[in-house]
């Protein structure tokens, strides 16, 4: 629905909310109360082409496509061309939105990309449910990787600043991006919140941070707002969208939402210190996965006891060091 409908409006701690439309002036408020407006140039790649296409769908919508099985009793509303229901939208006209909704985002990621490769940094999207355990992993991951990669981190939501203080909690740098009404994060959004990490050498007291900018050669997590949904669209220029499943949820969660595991590279199945106390199947959840994507790397772990997170922290530094490699090699 998000891919047709371009929800809502996107704001960063600190700043004024701003919309999804492609504009680089921005306000933001020192920690001194000192309020300053600013007119980035920015890498982005801004596309200000406008379509004069009309549509004019009416109430009495006739495209209308769904498979209604009477023995099953369901109504499957993502059969047709565009896999989703709008009323009064032809699916021809959702398919056009969708496009150019996408197209756009994409132009954002492919700059995003660019810009974190010339730094050498190792981005990861973290995508789930809300209550997966997404801030809390991150909580112990950073732990883990302190003194080792630099780390800064990302955090999406529609409301509060809660999840940004946990992380400079552990002296990480970290961006609050609320989306308002908005389900997900999109490249435009995430492009802002690079300037704040300083990732084009802004200056320190440019930043209304709690730790140092993100820094060369390091890890960036952006951590999406909880929806199993909208996000799978959504590229934000990371390295490898990780998707964070807890053993609360059920086994059946990959064939419920199959655009997300199908988008992710990384599942991590979490809260294993769980599995004594409810009913899971630990076996079917992970075939349920690679039914969807036979190349998804599975691992199953616990944020409280660390069990399993080895083998994402080793391949974290991997990631890093392949970032770097990179960075170094494009640099002569």
């Amino acid at each position: 629905m998000c891919k047709v409908c371009g929800c809502g409006t996107a704001s960063i701690e600190g700043k004024e909310p701003a919309a999804h439309a492609p504009s680089q002036a921005h306000a933001h408020t020192h920690a001194d109360g000192t309020r300053h407006s600013h007119a980035h140039s920015h890498s982005h790649s801004h596309d200000h082409a406008h379509d004069h296409e009309h549509d004019h769908d009416h109430l009495h919508d006739h495209d209308h496509v769904h498979h209604h099985d009477h023995a099953e009793g369901t109504h499957d509303y993502g059969a047709g061309l565009a896999g989703v229901h709008v009323p009064g939208m032809s699916q021809e006209r959702i398919v056009r939105i969708e496009r150019d909704i996408l197209a756009k985002n994409n132009a954002y990621a492919r700059a995003n990309r660019a810009r974190l490769a010339a730094r050498g940094v190792f981005a990861l999207n973290l995508v789930s449910s809300p209550g997966s355990g997404k801030t809390t992993l991150l909580e112990r991951i950073i732990a883990e990787l302190s003194g080792r990669v630099p780390v800064a981190v990302i955090e999406g939501d529609q409301q509060t600043a809660n999840d940004a203080q946990r992380i400079r909690a552990t002296g990480a740098p970290a961006i609050q991006i609320n989306t308002g009404k908005g389900c997900h994060l999109d490249a435009h959004m995430v492009g802002h919140a690079l300037d704040d990490l300083a990732l084009d050498d802004l200056a320190l007291d440019d930043l209304a941070l709690d730790g140092p900018p993100l820094r060369a050669g390091g890890v960036l997590f952006i951590e999406n707002v909880g929806n199993l949904v909208c996000p799978a669209a959504f590229d934000l220029g990371e390295a490898h969208k990780v998707v964070v499943l807890s053993v609360t949820e059920g086994e059946d969660k990959p064939l419920k939402y199959p655009d997300m595991f199908a988008a992710a590279d990384v599942m991590l199945l979490n809260k294993s210190d769980l599995l004594p106390h409810v009913e899971f199947d630990v076996a079917a959840c992970i075939a349920n996965a690679l039914r969807v994507n036979p190349r998804l790397k599975t691992l199953v772990v616990s944020a409280r006891t660390g069990e399993g997170l080895a083998a994402f922290i080793a391949f974290i530094e991997a990631g890093v060091a392949m970032a770097r490699a990179g960075a170094n090699a494009a640099a002569g």
